[in-house]
């Protein structure tokens, strides 16, 4: 099969299934649920792409477990959070029903479908990689599997280091800034990025592996400007105040650095 079909059969099916899943949100009263299904949507994307891409058979068994087990532990960390508090959706989706009180129901089936559409958007690079017929991988996808190695369990580590903050009664109330979080204000976003950023790198050794390289720059436009960072500040600074502005001024934003001592803000990333 072609590239052109293999996402438009890929397209039909995240369509359909979030169209599904829009209607369970409704059902459930929360629509958080999407978040957990599109990011656990990647596995069966790669594997999809690993099956039918027709390349080399070690990179296509390497990228779709790259993809995969990136797609299973983010999605099985979010499920825990959203399955676990089904009661309490996330502020976001709360946001959301106010600003479309008036016309919820197609506002938001509409943004699952382009949920739907970014999930596969963003798959392209598995795609580009799983159709390399080249038979021995390139060190550019070594190099970029060791980065997809470094930034996963960095990322696992902040994800980890924060649910420990929160368990823990004594800091109720409190800014975590402890392990990674105290020289990153996102150190799981950062991390996020660099997953995206060794997906782009893999691509890169294959051919038409160039187009891949809109997928971090997308997703670091998701997550400074629009679902990450700036709504999540916003959220912090209206819960913790101005314990959460300190935490501004002395640690980076984005990229992991030393946190500064002198007051002034830090702007990093």
């Amino acid at each position: 099969m072609s590239s052109i079909v293999l996402l438009l059969l890929a397209l039909a099916v995240a369509c359909g299934g979030f169209a599904l899943l829009f209607f369970v949100g409704r059902r459930i009263g929360n629509f958080g649920i999407v978040d957990v299904a599109w990011s656990l949507g990647f596995a069966p994307l790669a594997a999809f792409y690993g099956h039918f891409g027709g390349g080399a058979f070690p990179r296509r068994l390497l990228i779709t477990a790259m993809a995969g087990l990136w797609s299973l532990r983010l999605g099985g960390y979010l499920a825990r959070r959203v399955l676990g508090h089904l009661d309490t959706e996330d502020g976001r989706y709360r946001q959301l029903r106010r600003d479309w009180a008036g016309n919820l129901d197609v506002k938001m089936a509409q943004f699952f479908q382009f949920q739907a559409l970014l999930l596969v958007v963003l798959s392209i690079p598995f795609l580009l990689a799983a159709r390399n017929p080249a038979p021995k991988l390139h060190p550019l996808e070594l190099a970029a599997a060791g980065l997809w190695l470094v930034a996963l369990v960095g990322e696992t580590l902040a994800d980890a280091q924060l649910a420990a903050f929160k368990r823990n009664s004594a800091n109720r109330g409190r800014v975590c800034d402890v392990g990674l979080w105290g020289w990153s204000r996102h150190p799981n976003y950062f991390c996020e990025w660099l997953v995206w950023v060794a997906f782009a790198l893999f691509a890169l050794a294959s051919p038409w592996g160039w187009v891949a390289l809109y997928a971090p720059a997308l997703m670091l436009f998701f997550l400074l400007r629009v679902t990450g960072i700036k709504y999540t500040e916003d959220q912090l600074l209206r819960s913790k105040g101005e314990a959460y502005r300190a935490y501004q001024a002395r640690t980076s934003a984005f990229v992991p650095w030393p946190p500064r001592r002198d007051g002034a803000v830090a702007s990093s990333g």
